[in-house]
């Protein structure tokens, strides 16, 4: 059903350990996984959790996508190359309804140019996306298909098919570390992740937002997904840098010395160089016991 999308996904995706001499010194082996490089217009958790949905789509006949993100989203970039490459139609509800008369940024001419419909919203409004009245009338303002010709799909792509397409994730690492870390934006990705893995394995969850929501959101997911809690997993939250997209001088420094001393293509800073950050900081700190290794899970390209 999706073999439409070319060139085909790389899975499992590669493992690429790391010579690093600050895990190493606490006896800590620090593994790459490579989620990046699973395809080019599908990278990382996107391929993961769209593909659940996207089969769905498929095999329901519905024959247009609507997604919800902000103005820089990768998963609305993600969606929308999928829904050009499947022959769906795609509409994206962008947050903040002052970028309708502005430029497209690179991320938002990225989705135009492959089809999807943007609809830009007030913030306030927003806040309702995944509340039925809303939807009804989104969909009713929009013309969009009613029944099951439309498929919703949550922002970030996190739903109960997205948990389990990334439980794959942790299959395909339940043999290689004894702790998966993954930077998390609205919770999916771990939430799968953490099912996936084997007894005695645990996943670490990095926040890049600030709030201490994500939690109860990735307890909720699993209940969606799996009827309860799976897998041992814990987020630290200490390396958000102020929140979604925000930076700093010392995370852009340390972005740019992992990449060199790895020989690395640039770190993505929204969520892989906060991820790696955090690592590097909980090895100095001892948080890992000697022979432990660590997979940092790729997610998103610089």
């Amino acid at each position: 059903m999706l073999a439409a999308v070319r060139p085909a996904p790389v899975l499992p995706s590669p493992v690429q350990e790391l010579d690093d001499a600050r895990f190493a010194r606490r006896g800590v082996r620090l593994l790459l996984k490579r989620d990046d490089l699973i395809h080019p217009a599908l990278p990382g958790n996107k391929w993961r959790k769209l593909a659940p949905n996207l089969r769905a789509a498929l095999d329901s006949g519905a024959g247009t996508l609507l997604t919800f993100g902000g103005a820089y989203s990768n998963h609305l970039r993600a969606t929308a190359a999928a829904g050009r490459m499947l022959g769906l139609a795609t509409v994206g509800v962008v947050r903040g309804d002052e970028l309708a008369h502005r430029p497209l940024n690179d991320t938002l001419a990225g989705c135009a140019a492959d089809g999807m419909r943007l609809h830009f919203v007030s913030r306030s409004a927003y806040r309702h996306r995944g509340e039925p009245e809303f939807l009804a009338q989104l969909r009713g303002g929009l013309g969009l298909p009613g029944g099951e010709g439309t498929l919703v799909i949550p922002e970030g792509g996190s739903n109960s098919l997205a948990v389990q397409g990334c439980t794959e994730l942790g299959h395909e690492l339940r043999d290689r570390a004894d702790v998966a870390a993954v930077a998390c934006g609205t919770g999916g990705t771990l939430a799968g992740l953490a099912a996936g893995l084997a007894p005695g394995r645990s996943a670490l969850g990095v926040p890049v937002l600030r709030g201490g929501f994500l939690a109860e959101e990735i307890r909720d997911l699993q209940r969606s997904a799996f009827g309860g809690p799976r897998g041992d997993w814990r987020l630290d939250g200490r390396f958000h840098f102020g929140g979604y997209a925000r930076t700093a001088p010392e995370l852009t420094a340390f972005a740019a010395d992992f990449a060199g001393r790895h020989g690395l293509p640039p770190l993505e800073t929204v969520y892989v160089a906060k991820l790696l950050f955090g690592l590097t900081t909980l090895a100095e700190e001892g948080a890992f016991a000697r022979g432990t290794t660590v997979a940092a899970v790729v997610t998103a390209r610089g």
